[in-house]
């Protein structure tokens, strides 16, 4: 999957979560295109990587995050062959330009080498190094690196996001991608917005037997009044459903 796509996702999802085991989720790799570029229309690529993490974080199953997703490290491809340490890059140059620009150093602050090593790393450090890294992102409560640690958190402490059902809502919907982790009586309802727009989604809460949400996790100003949720462009909303 390589753009923001409700009724795609709804596809892939339904299709492994009705295979008979226990799913695995992926978003990126060392050999593709960082998710950051791939998903990011380059105007709103932090929320997007929200967005994207909220997904794959939030899904019943096993999730595979490759470094980097979680401060929104992007693909920086060599820009000269002589740079290029890939050999399917130097085999293929300029046409194929190998997998260099996924496997650059973590970034971990703005020192030297981005603090991943005193000599010089295999691959370049990226100039955004300077502006998505571990050190200055732990600092800001709104990076991406932040809303990352808070659904890892929802995810160890939820039974509903560990062990519930996977429940689908509003499949019609192209621009929300919506559904319930259930567990027993616990319920947690997720809302990602596909869209560069903002979203007002009913979700009629009390025909699946619950009549009130709590805000868990939410991107911006999202938020919910009542049944109704209302989501900025890329925001993610998550909460606590109770009967």
């Amino acid at each position: 999957m390589n753009k923001l796509s409700p009724s795609e996702f709804r596809k892939q999802i339904a299709a492994v979560d009705s295979a008979s085991g226990w799913p695995t989720f992926v978003i990126s790799n060392h050999d593709i295109v960082r998710s950051y570029d791939r998903y990011g229309d380059g105007q709103h690529n932090d929320e997007i990587a929200k967005l994207m993490g909220a997904l794959y974080l939030t899904l019943r199953g096993t999730p595979i995050m490759y470094y980097g997703e979680e401060i929104g490290m992007k693909t920086t491809t060599p820009t000269r062959k002589e740079d290029v340490k890939d050999p399917v890059g130097r085999v293929g140059w300029p046409k194929e330009k190998g997998r260099d620009g996924e496997r650059t150093p973590m970034q971990w602050d703005e020192s030297d080498n981005a603090g991943f090593s005193k000599t010089s790393p295999w691959l370049p450090v990226p100039p955004t190094a300077k502006t998505h890294n571990v050190l200055d992102e732990s600092k800001d409560p709104n990076s991406v690196l932040s809303f990352y640690k808070k659904v890892l958190k929802l995810r160890h402490t939820s039974k509903a996001l560990m062990d519930g059902q996977y429940v689908p809502l509003n499949e019609n919907d192209q621009n929300v991608l919506s559904y319930l982790r259930v567990y027993k009586d616990q319920a947690v309802l997720v809302a990602l917005n596909m869209s560069g727009a903002e979203q007002k989604v009913n979700f009629e809460m009390s025909k699946h037997g619950f009549a009130s949400t709590k805000s868990l996790a939410a991107t911006g100003k999202s938020s919910a009044k009542g049944d109704v949720v209302t989501l900025e462009p890329y925001g993610v909303f998550i909460a606590q459903l109770a009967k």
